[in-house]
């Protein structure tokens, strides 16, 4: 589990370095199978399904918390490959960045293609117990390089250290491809707005999960969210 020590982002103080928001990508088309259906919204979250489902799921969801990755497991077999793909649940994941190294990963989820955000979002919430266990082995030195110098720079050495690099190039993605989604001050003010306004909403602790725009109070695992979800189909 991520340490304590492990400093928080200050949005306001990222804040003054960003650019504009990006335009929002247009809705999908009808689709026979909802998992193939991707749209991105005005605020850059994803959502994924059937833009008309009666049950629309709003995930919050930290790259570094263990209940989340626990949860993405978990809701696969139904939520993913039941209830999305016949259109009866539209899933829309909204990040919420508790530290640096939540601010690097979804700057590489976001990075490219939209449509396959949920390839990447997927996999680096699959593989966080090998990816996150490295931690341990890390100097102080080395954690000072996230803290320090040039925005960019920090979550280059965050990916570096981490070896997001590798797991980048599985999905085709060069170095300099990486780097570049590193240095995107556009994506990371709208990652930035995703944090605030969620907190503005309530949520203070991930995951936790909306319906229908609604947060549910109580509701941080699959188990809880399942029977919500039921009782509205």
């Amino acid at each position: 589990m991520i340490h304590r020590s492990i400093l928080p982002i200050s949005a306001l103080a990222i804040a003054t370095l960003l650019a504009p928001v990006a335009s929002a990508a247009p809705a999908p088309a009808n689709h026979g199978n909802w998992n193939a259906a991707i749209a991105q919204g005005a605020d850059g979250s994803f959502t994924l399904g059937n833009p008309k489902a009666k049950v629309k799921l709003t995930e919050y969801v930290s790259y570094t918390c263990p209940h989340c990755a626990k949860f993405s497991k978990e809701s696969e077999p139904l939520l993913r490959m039941s209830y999305v793909p016949q259109g009866k649940v539209a899933v829309t994941v909204t990040q919420v960045l508790r530290n640096p190294i939540d601010i690097t990963i979804a700057l590489l989820t976001n990075c490219g293609d939209p449509k396959t955000f949920f390839t990447r979002h997927n996999g680096f919430m699959a593989s966080q117990d090998r990816w996150l266990a490295r931690y341990e082995s890390f100097s102080e030195a080395q954690t000072a390089r996230w803290a320090s110098g040039p925005v960019a720079a920090r979550f280059r050495a965050i990916a570096s250290d981490f070896d997001f690099y590798a797991i980048m190039a599985r999905w085709s993605y060069s170095r300099a491809q990486v780097d570049r989604c590193l240095g995107d001050a556009a994506m990371l003010k709208r990652l930035t707005a995703q944090t605030e306004a969620a907190s503005a909403k309530g949520v203070d602790s991930t995951p936790s999960f909306a319906i229908d725009g609604e947060v549910l109070v109580g509701t941080h695992d699959w188990k809880t969210l399942a029977a919500q979800i039921d009782t509205r189909l």
